[in-house]
């Protein structure tokens, strides 16, 4: 997807325009592993390894899909130390401290509604 260039205020970044980079944004860091790593790095840095180890069912490819993502749209950093091999190093940035609040928001809200979704999903499908 080759996003317009966004020359606008921030007022301007429509969600439901299809060219909007606000969009594009949103679906980045609107996917499940996204918000997983983004979870995973509140806590602390972490190296690529412990990363896959805490976001468990994540794939290598995934994860490092998602790494790139992040720290493309500046939620991420990482940190290469000359070793062989290489030590690498993830933590968020500022933005992405202040996502982790909105992700945690949405934790808090999954767990107040686990017990109604489940039921609710077991009446659906009945």
């Amino acid at each position: 997807m080759v996003t317009k260039q966004f020359t606008g205020s921030s007022d301007e970044a429509d969600l439901r325009r299809a060219d909007s980079l606000a969009r594009e944004i949103f679906s980045d860091v609107a996917n499940k592993w996204a918000l997983l790593i983004i979870e995973a790095l509140g806590e602390r840095t972490l190296r690529f390894t412990e990363l896959r180890n805490e976001v468990e069912g994540i794939s290598h490819k995934m994860l490092t899909q998602n790494l790139r993502m992040l720290e493309r749209n500046g939620l991420a950093e990482r940190k290469v130390y000359p070793t062989v091999p290489p030590q690498v190093e993830y933590t968020l940035t500022e933005p992405g401290q202040a996502l982790r609040a909105t992700v945690d928001l949405i934790c808090g809200w999954t767990h107040q509604y686990f017990g109604h979704i489940e039921t609710a999903r077991r009446r659906f499908d009945a």
